[in-house]
């Protein structure tokens, strides 16, 4: 296969706008499947999940089948080799640790001035779905990710949803990796019907209060339709990866890396940005050499995706590849230049930034214990990686005294009568004759 190098001085907005796209952002085409999907478990609930689970998922799915068992639970166990058992502890252990670093206090409340007291009280969220997705492979890491910052956070009731294989059967070291982190409750439901039951909520799926997790271009149409009905999470869908190579950058290294994205599926988008042609035409040669080594069905996904949505970007410079970066806003962000810490200050977009050849985005997928579940589609730009704070809500907190209360009553009826708000005016003039002052 020959990568396709675009020179970026010679791209016209048109040729960079299809560039930036990526496969996720083209949902509209299937937006009224979804919508059809939604409407039919909105009117029917169990009936309508069943419907479609038998259609995508197993056909002999029926709503007292839906839920993994106890027995399927500990089959799973008995089922896992010891040496895979032994990384997935590896993991979990890592991902926990980070984790657990990121939760804030409880409750604070500081005195911001005599007698006002301002603050937060963080509490957890109380119900939440987790959508593990499942290609042809199976994704036990991306339980992990998503299972341990929810069960860190303290959420109450942790719901997931995974399709089956053809026969109504979880993959089972992802069963080991949720219980491990701590999760009881999955059900075995997939793509559309799995989004719209956690969001809806049937006799069988209860309805949680946020979703998050990645999806295929079909689950995405489900959030964006659901929202406002539930709390549908990041936009994380088909994965998305830049290498950052200068000219000191080993281009094998780079070959390899760019497949790691690649290789998830056809509508995956895979990008080598650099400035060095020589690093762009040997990591070319390269690229092509390592896909031969791979399965068929794999060679077939990165082929496809390098093609439509990938490849190899030529810029001027560095400064120029950088730019590039933060208009693109990447999921994920491998970045093999001489010295990748006086780049890393100037990137701004990028769900994950990834330091030197030691650490590729494979190793942060499965071992490092930063979270894998990132923002797709450019919304790096707004949205952060999974952690415990997409599990947990912050409500204000104040506490005034009567010396603070004086201070701040002239302000507050000021800027209410200012508004045409006579009552909140009147709550504090009405006060004075109430309370004790001083």
């Amino acid at each position: 296969m020959a990568i396709q190098i675009r020179k970026l001085a010679q791209m016209t907005p048109q040729d960079l706008a299809t560039l930036q796209k990526r496969s996720e952002l083209d949902i509209d085409k299937v937006l009224p499947i979804a919508q059809t999907v939604i409407d039919k478990i909105k009117q029917d609930g169990d009936a309508g999940v069943v419907e479609y689970a038998r259609k995508f998922d197993y056909a002999d799915a029926t709503a007292e089948n839906l839920k993994v068992t106890e027995e399927e639970f500990a089959k799973a166990e008995d089922a896992i080799e010891p040496d895979v058992k032994a990384a997935i502890e590896q993991a979990f252990t890592n991902i926990k640790a980070v984790h657990q670093r990121q939760m804030p206090e409880e409750m604070n409340l500081a005195e911001i001035d005599t007698g006002v007291f301002a603050g937060e009280k963080i509490t957890p969220i109380p119900k939440v779905g987790l959508y593990v997705p499942r290609g042809r492979g199976a994704f036990p890491s991306m339980m992990l990710m998503l299972a341990i910052p929810a069960v860190v956070a303290g959420v109450d009731r942790v719901i997931v949803c995974t399709p089956p294989d053809k026969q109504g059967n979880v993959e089972p070291v992802s069963l080991v990796a949720a219980r491990m982190a701590g999760v009881k409750e999955i059900y075995k439901l997939g793509g559309v019907q799995a989004i719209a039951a956690m969001g809806l909520g049937t006799q069988t799926v209860p309805k949680v209060d946020k979703i998050t997790g990645p999806c295929s271009v079909y689950g995405a149409a489900a959030k964006r339709l659901l929202f406002g009905t539930v709390d549908v999470g990041l936009p994380a869908g088909p994965s998305e990866s830049i290498v950052l190579a200068d000219e000191t950058t080993d281009p094998q290294l780079a070959a390899l890396d760019l497949l790691i994205e690649a290789e998830h599926g056809s509508d995956s988008a895979a990008l080598l940005v650099t400035h060095s042609e020589s690093v762009a035409l040997k990591a070319s040669e390269y690229i092509s050499h390592y896909l031969k080594q791979l399965p068929d069905w794999r060679r077939e996904f990165c082929e496809q995706g390098l093609s439509a949505y990938g490849g190899i970007v030529l810029t001027s410079n560095l400064e120029e590849s950088i730019h590039f970066i933060n208009e693109y806003a990447p999921e994920h962000l491998e970045v093999l230049v001489k010295d990748p810490f006086s780049v890393v200050g100037k990137i701004k977009n990028a769900g994950e930034i990834l330091l030197g050849a030691y650490t590729p985005s494979s190793m942060a997928t499965y071992a490092i214990g930063v979270n894998a579940v990132l923002p797709t589609g450019g919304f790096a730009r707004s949205y952060s990686a999974v952690s415990v704070y997409d599990f947990l809500k912050r409500s204000t907190l104040a506490y005034v005294t009567s010396e603070g209360f004086n201070r701040l009553k002239q302000t507050t009826q000021t800027l209410a009568a200012y508004e045409e708000f006579p009552a909140h005016g009147m709550a504090i003039r009405e006060r004075e004759g109430l309370l004790d002052l001083g």
